[in-house]
């Protein structure tokens, strides 16, 4: 049986990351494959104890290295319970965020050594690798009031969420940053389109360079 696909959409707060990784599932199932949908953190009970854990606003203060090892081990309970099982299958995997989200958020806006990470990476990702990431671009301050406006009130911003308008812009660079450096792997998208359109962009991404190679 051949090996399944592994695509990771990745972006800011409010890029609608979680509706195309719905929509691009819906389209895949009916183009005859099977699929699983998942995110990070979380996908497994483990990884979801743990996203409760990072993403809440009382969690206490603790470094870049110690958020950096909690994702590690969600990854890893994620990977070895969920993607790879799911890969060797045969199934297409798409998942709402991976390790690049550590490589921004924890490496180059956090301030944790890219040689940490890379270490962390190799160890838990190891030859699990994206076959495809693809980058939901947005201006921060229109993802802020998506989310912002979904929540309408009922519940606070996450510690993420939270942050200042120049954190979120230092995290869009950082995205692009790392999808400009790999062009085989990544592409962008204009996550200010509407849903339909955005949703039609990336299903021709993934007909272009992963679904023509499987003779889909």
């Amino acid at each position: 049986m051949a090996r399944g696909r592994l695509i990771t959409l990745e972006g800011g707060e409010g890029a609608g990351k979680s509706t195309q990784a719905r929509l691009l599932a819906e389209y895949l199932t009916t183009a005859g494959l099977e699929v699983v949908v998942t995110r990070e953190p979380g996908g497994s009970a483990l990884g979801e104890k743990i996203r409760e854990l990072v993403l809440d606003p009382a969690t206490p203060a603790h470094s870049q290295l110690a958020e950096a090892l909690l994702f590690s081990a969600a990854r890893a309970d994620h990977l070895d319970g969920l993607i790879r099982p799911a890969l060797d299958r045969g199934r297409w995997v798409i998942c709402d965020r991976f390790s690049d989200s550590t490589r921004v958020y924890q490496g180059t806006v956090g301030g944790l050594s890219g040689d940490i990470l890379s270490r962390l990476d190799e160890i838990v990702v190891g030859s699990t690798q994206p076959d495809l990431t693809i980058l939901i671009d947005i201006d921060p301050v229109v993802g802020l009031a998506r989310v912002g406006s979904r929540r309408g009130g009922a519940e606070p911003a996450d510690r993420y969420e939270a942050r200042a308008p120049d954190y979120h812009q230092q995290l869009r660079d950082a995205f692009l940053a790392i999808a400009r450096a790999e062009p085989i792997r990544c592409v962008v998208v204009d996550g200010f389109q509407s849903v339909d359109d955005l949703a039609r962009h990336i299903r021709g991404h993934v007909d272009a360079r992963l679904r023509r190679t499987r003779g889909g």
